[in-house]
């Protein structure tokens, strides 16, 4: 359910950075200060079971800066 969450809102971030490049921004910040919360609080775990715990975080993190930049770059390189 959350893989399903988070591929959710990188298509509506993507989507977003198409269409409104300047406005795409405080949401996908807002979206990736959300998963850093998670991964710090993951990564308060002792040990390896700290960086297992926070990896998923990390991972979504990614995920959502690359499909805002990409609907951001995709937008820049159409001719209208």
């Amino acid at each position: 359910m959350v893989i399903v969450g988070v591929i959710g809102i990188c298509v509506v971030l993507a989507v977003l950075a198409f269409f409104i490049p300047r406005l795409s921004r405080h949401p996908e910040r807002g979206t990736q200060r959300t998963l850093g919360a998670g991964a710090r609080a993951g990564g308060k775990a002792p040990g390896p079971l700290g960086r297992l715990f926070s990896k998923p975080f990390h991972s979504s993190s990614r995920a959502v800066g690359r499909s805002g930049s990409a609907g951001r770059r995709v937008r820049g390189r159409t001719p209208f």
